[in-house]
């Protein structure tokens, strides 16, 4: 009968912690940054203008095709007309139409520009380039903010363990408490530390849900998504080996964005300076064209009415060359090559800042680490330390104020692991951005 009893209460904890599991949707990592890439305003904005880059750098403007237009018209007048002729008598005519039709097709290419039209056709494929590479670091700077609030969230859930488990703990003591006055073996005030520590724990522990509730909105506005107020998140951390962060390190001169973006806008400034001497240098266009005329006339004092119908092909070749501009292209020139300077100047400080920015990184990696390690074993202490005072309190070896302090060391130790676990994969995370391999982790 016994067996019996113990196997449905097994049970019945069972269906209760399944059904527990099931009320909350569990957002993993991987699910929340697929939802920052898929649903993140910033993102799709970003994805944009990747897309208009795209359609820039085609053949369609790239200035290579010909242009082809054509116009046509239709002109109509209706007049009376007197003539008075020396010698004849006056001659009035009314109601004379004229008609005029018009049609023409022409063609137009530009065989010579100066190499404008390959400079500007290499830079615009650059400014894809460089749209895909702004795009990605919009993508990282999302990734982050979305990382530092699901840490958070993950920090806020153990918290509230730790606080329920407290405010549980702290219960149990004031029963014991107001059993033992009740057979008077202690005095009332033990009865009262235990209730104030009952009513400190449960403000604790709402204050905690509230935090819990608003970083969860926090997290559904970076990922854009709709989700329930029961979800939660993936509370375990895996770092990634030492040895590897060390490779990234080294490599990271060549994957940072922020480097790669410099380079870039180097490249696209040394075509601006292309750009600007193609104004030394002629212009050769041919163009083409087929009309078709007619013309309407009504009879004359001279001449009768007639209908007058001409069409044909005519082409040609211009050439332009502005000999001199008033010193406007020499000015450009100059100011390009100033420009491309700058942007060399700018590469040199953006890898003096990237190279101190993960320097800095790196060691507080390496410090958050250490401190989450000391945590662990500081509650691992405090743990112990905390089992050993609650057996001593249940015998009546320890007071109520011993078991309390145990209690609070225990529970700032807890939350002090949290932070530190998190604190130290978020310093991972963002070192991970700065070596530039963000996008190609498996969190």
């Amino acid at each position: 009968m016994n067996k019996k009893l113990v196997f449905l209460v097994f049970l019945l904890f069972f269906v209760f912690i399944q059904s527990k599991a099931l009320s909350q949707e569990i957002l993993t990592k991987k699910e929340a940054v697929k939802s920052v890439l898929d649903n993140n305003y910033g993102i799709k904005i970003a994805e944009n203008n990747v897309e208009i880059a795209e359609n820039n750098k085609g053949i369609l403007n790239s200035g290579y095709l010909p242009t082809l237009t054509t116009n046509m018209g239709w002109d109509f007048s209706l007049q009376d007309r007197l003539a008075e002729i020396d010698g004849r008598d006056p001659l009035d005519q009314n109601d004379l139409e004229t008609q005029r039709y018009n049609a023409n097709l022409d063609l137009n290419y530009t065989l010579f520009d100066g190499m404008g039209r390959i400079y500007n056709y290499e830079q615009l494929k650059l400014q894809y380039n460089l749209s895909q590479l702004e795009a990605r670091e919009t993508i990282e700077n999302t990734l982050i903010q979305m990382f530092s609030v699901y840490y958070e969230l993950a920090r806020r859930l153990k918290n509230v363990e730790v606080l329920e488990n407290t405010l549980t703990l702290s219960k149990e003591r004031l029963q014991r408490v107001e059993y033992q006055f009740d057979y008077g073996q202690i005095n009332k005030l033990a009865v009262l530390n235990a209730e104030v520590d009952v009513a400190n724990d449960s403000i604790n522990l709402i204050d905690e849900q509230q935090n819990l509730v608003n970083t969860k909105r926090d997290l559904l506005v970076v990922i854009n998504e709709e989700l329930t107020e029961k979800f939660v998140v993936d509370t375990t951390v895996t770092f990634t080996p030492l040895l590897q962060i060390e490779q990234f390190i080294e490599e990271a001169e060549q994957n940072n964005v922020s480097v790669q973006i410099i380079e870039e806008n180097l490249l696209i400034s040394d075509y601006d300076k292309k750009l600007s001497f193609t104004g030394y240098l002629p212009r050769l266009d041919l163009f083409g064209s087929y009309g078709w005329n007619r013309n309407i006339s009504p009879e004359s004092p001279f001449f009768p009415g007639s209908t007058q119908t001409t069409k044909g092909y005519s082409a040609g070749v211009s050439l332009s060359w502005n000999l001199f501009d008033g010193g406007q292209t020499s000015v450009r020139i100059q100011n390009a090559k100033v420009a491309y300077e700058s942007q060399q100047i700018q590469k040199e400080l953006i890898k003096q800042n990237v190279n101190r920015d993960i320097k800095n990184a790196f060691e507080n990696y390496k410090n958050r680490l250490y401190i989450y390690k000391l945590q662990k074993k500081n509650v691992t202490t405090n743990k112990n330390n905390f089992d050993r005072t609650q057996e001593q309190f249940n015998i009546g070896q320890v007071n109520s104020v011993e078991f309390r302090q145990a209690q609070l060391n225990l529970l700032n130790a807890q939350t002090s692991y949290n932070l530190a676990k998190y604190d130290a994969k978020l310093a991972e995370v963002q070192l991970l951005q700065l070596t530039g391999q963000l996008l190609n982790t498996e969190f």
